[in-house]
Parts: structure tokens; C-alpha cells; sequence
């Protein structure tokens, strides 16, 4: 009985601190034992299933979908979001919104940022931020050349110079464009001390932020005219590509997809990437589902932040192909 009589003494120390609300210091003057008994005691409650932890996810949460995404693709965290509609504009804004509270949330002093330019996602979670009283972030490195059409240079110069100003950092644009025309045009944008001064500091990214895209071209990045022809494209399609991060293409499996086209990107690659601390992918939308499950089968990508929709898509592939038949 002596073990009965224990467990009930250990059930009542449970009882007056979780369901009571009492101070382990008044449990203890009360129970006439010492504070370091009645935590061992709250200890051994959880150890005896005394006390069981249950978390209820909340409303407008998906921790089933975020724990098969985890499981499936070896993530470090998955975020899925809530949206009303299967629609990129929708989707963007709520990714926007999750990815914003996720950097002000986790923003580690002292960090290098890396942030792909030419994303409208990204450009939405930016929109998202606010000002962080103490400035935490060291650099803002566009990882991905920005020049391009004018009217649309300003979205990209604006993403990264204004993220820098939100976190306290120092900016540092790549002042070349993404693709250049040959890979002779890229040696000399090479040999520019600022555009070195940037690429130098991709080695020291502590902290990634990357669209993914599918081998056709996000609106954004078409409208800049940092894109590869029609015929560039099929022939990275023929060769595999499947879907690119920052100009980077990759195959169903998650391969790096190497053509003649990767020497003119001006830009961090695959392999650098992949050194990187964290990496954390924005990205959702039925369009670009089978690019993104291949960039999780890269190994690059830490996190994953999206929309319920895509998220059913890559956990559940087969039940969404039935439903499309």
C-alpha cells in the first residue's frame, strides 16, 4: 500500500498546482515539505501519467498537416496557414503574413540575412514586418541579381533595402542583373568590387529566405527580364528541371539540374545554400506544388512555410491525384 499512499500524496501535490493555480511555495508550506519535494513530486506526476500534457491546436492551425511535412521531407519546422481560397494572390498574402510573424518571432541577434529578390511572397512578408526596436539583424545580402526593368528594379531594391532598415541591418544590393546575356557579360559583372563586396558575403548567411518557383517564371521575375527564352527553358525542362530556387534549377528528386545556363546567374548557388544555418522557403499554390516537392527533396530547405492546400497536396499526393481524376 506503501505505493498507493505515495502516489495519492503525489496526485494532491498535482492538484493544488495545476488545477488549484497554488505556488509550489505555498503547496509546501501548506503540506508542512520542502519546495525541491513538491517539484520532484510534479515530476513524477508526468513520469506516473498523473498528469497528462494534451496541446489543442487551435482554430485556423494545422499541426497534423505541419508534423506530415516534418515526417515526410525531414523539415526542421513546417507552417502551414490558413487560407480561404486555392488562389496564388490569397495564398501570397496569408505566407506573407506567417512569414513575417516568424522572423520578428525568431530573429536571432547579430544574423545575416539572405534574401531572394525577385519574390513577390517575400515582398508580401516585408510588407508584413514591423519596425524591431532593437536592431538584431547585421546585413541584408540580396542573394539573387537585381537590376532589371526599372518599373520593376524598385520592387526588388525596396524588398531588400527595406528589410534591412525593419531589422537595424546594413543592406547590400547585387547591383547586376540575375541572368546575364553570355557568360563573358557575367565575368564582367564579376569583376565590379561591389557586386564582389555581396557575393563574398554569401559564405556568412546565417539566415536564408527563398521563393521556389516552377521552370516557368513567376509574373515578378518575368516582368524584370532576369529570364532565360522559351527555348532555354524547354531545354531545362528536357534535362529534368523541375522547379528553381533563386535561378538554381533541380529535378523531381531533388538533384541540382546543371545546363549551360547555370554560368550566367549572378547569384548564390545551390551547394552555398546548403551550407547555410537556416533556410526557410516561401512558397504555395496548386501551379507550383511539384516544384516545391522537389525543393524539399534538395536537402536545402529548413522550414517550410504554406498554405493548407499545397500542404494536403505534398502530404497526401495520392488522395489528391484520385480527387483530380
Amino acid at each position: 500500500m506503501s505505493r498507493v499512499n505515495e502516489l495519492r500524496m503525489i496526485a494532491r501535490v498535482a492538484q493544488m498546482y495545476h488545477v488549484e493555480g497554488q505556488r509550489q511555495a505555498d503547496i509546501a508550506k501548506h503540506l508542512r515539505m520542502s519546495q525541491a519535494t513538491v517539484s520532484r513530486m510534479l515530476k513524477r506526476a508526468q513520469v506516473e501519467e498523473i498528469v497528462r500534457t494534451t496541446v489543442v491546436s487551435p482554430s485556423g492551425t494545422y499541426a497534423e498537416l505541419e508534423a506530415g511535412l516534418r515526417e515526410r521531407f525531414g523539415l526542421s519546422e513546417a507552417v502551414v496557414v490558413e487560407c480561404s481560397e486555392d488562389r496564388d494572390g490569397a495564398i501570397m498574402a496569408r505566407i506573407g503574413e506567417a512569414a513575417a510573424h516568424f522572423l520578428e518571432a525568431t530573429l536571432q541577434s547579430g544574423e545575416v540575412i539572405g534574401v531572394s529578390s525577385w519574390s513577390e511572397t517575400i515582398l508580401r512578408m516585408v510588407d508584413n514586418i514591423h519596425p524591431m526596436k532593437a536592431g538584431k539583424a547585421k546585413y541584408v545580402v540580396q542573394m539573387l541579381g537585381g537590376m532589371g526593368d526599372p518599373a520593376v528594379q524598385t520592387h526588388a531594391n525596396h524588398l531588400t533595402t527595406r528589410l534591412a532598415k525593419l531589422t537595424g541591418a546594413e543592406a547590400h544590393l547585387l547591383s547586376a542583373p540575375g541572368v546575364a546575356p553570355s557568360r563573358e557579360a557575367k565575368l564582367v559583372f564579376l569583376g565590379d568590387a561591389f557586386v564582389r563586396e555581396t557575393m563574398e558575403l554569401f559564405d556568412r548567411i546565417t539566415l536564408a529566405i527563398v521563393g521556389i518557383g516552377a521552370v516557368e517564371p513567376s509574373s515578378m521575375l518575368a516582368r524584370s527580364g532576369n529570364v532565360f527564352s522559351s527555348r532555354e527553358l524547354a531545354d531545362v525542362e528536357e534535362a529534368g528541371g523541375t522547379g528553381d530556387m533563386s535561378l538554381r534549377f533541380f529535378d523531381t528528386s531533388g538533384g541540382l539540374v546543371k545546363t549551360p545556363l547555370d554560368d550566367r546567374v549572378i547569384g548564390i548557388t545551390l551547394e552555398q545554400l546548403s551550407h547555410v544555418d537556416r533556410v526557410v522557403a516561401l512558397a504555395g499554390g496548386r501551379s507550383k506544388t511539384a516544384a516545391i516537392d522537389a525543393a524539399l527533396r534538395t536537402g536545402v530547405v529548413d522550414l517550410l512555410i504554406t498554405d493548407k492546400f499545397t500542404a494536403e497536396r505534398l502530404v497526401h499526393p495520392e488522395a489528391t491525384e484520385r480527387a483530380a481524376e
